[in-house]
């Protein structure tokens, strides 16, 4: 038995939603999942739980915030085994012209976090999605209307990040937004051969280390609940062939 999640092989499907919040791994599992998902973990208060999609086996567990503590959960729902894990967080907007509340899916994430070197002990990689996934996101946000955007993210280990114009520098580099897990996930994926795919609501439209606008309550909400449905869909998704 993991450590930290305390269930069995079998308690959890083979694709799982990673939200970092508890009480946002329970809204899924009671807004999204077909009546009837049951708790399948709570210790430390990272609410996991099992149920269905349109009848089709699903999970969620919250991974907490940041690199070390996501990459516990990473590997131990592979463990358990987890064979697709999907993303589902928020994220600072970057890019220009981006709105609060629409959703991003990170094809590859750069990492500003020791976390991803330790694990390949100081090998060099660019961590990046498992395509099919990131292309069948894609094309269910655009044909459910919502405003989307593809590209690359940078997980940061801080999230106070007082550096001099680093928020800048990672916007004239083409990045989308900045979050905190997603490159620990595409390197966990990689070398333990499970796909991945992460998608975020734009929170916060990010103008310097300083400055940045909030998304209200409700903006949120309604994002998120969006991203979610889309979410959902493309963690049940035929199994990629080959």
């Amino acid at each position: 038995m993991p450590v930290h999640l305390r269930a069995e092989p079998g308690d959890y499907a083979s694709a799982v939603l990673v939200p970092g919040d508890p009480r946002r791994a329970q809204h899924i599992a009671e807004t999204f999942f077909d009546p009837g998902a049951r708790c399948v973990n709570e210790e430390r208060g990272m609410l996991g739980f099992t149920g269905t999609f349109q009848g089709s086996p699903i999970s969620v567990q919250s991974v907490g915030m940041g690199g070390p503590s996501a990459a516990i959960y990473y590997e131990e729902l592979i463990q358990l085994g987890a064979q697709r894990i999907v993303r589902v967080g928020t994220a600072g907007g970057l890019k220009p012209g981006l709105r609060m509340g629409d959703t991003l899916v990170a094809v590859a994430a750069t990492p500003d976090d020791a976390t991803v070197a330790t694990l390949l002990q100081g090998e060099q990689h660019a961590p990046t999605a498992t395509f099919e996934l990131a292309e069948l996101a894609i094309r269910l946000a655009r044909e459910q209307g919502a405003r989307v955007h593809a590209g690359s993210v940078v997980t940061s280990s801080l999230f106070y990040d007082s550096r001099p114009g680093i928020m800048q520098r990672w916007r004239d580099r083409g990045h989308l937004g900045v979050e905190m897990e997603v490159a620990v996930l595409y390197t966990i994926a990689a070398l333990r051969r499970v796909e991945a795919v992460a998608m975020m609501t734009v929170s916060d439209i990010i103008a310097s280390e300083t400055e940045s606008e909030r998304i209200s309550d409700d903006e949120l909400r309604a994002g998120v609940d969006q991203m979610m449905r889309i979410a959902c869909s493309v963690a049940v998704s035929p199994p990629i062939a080959g």
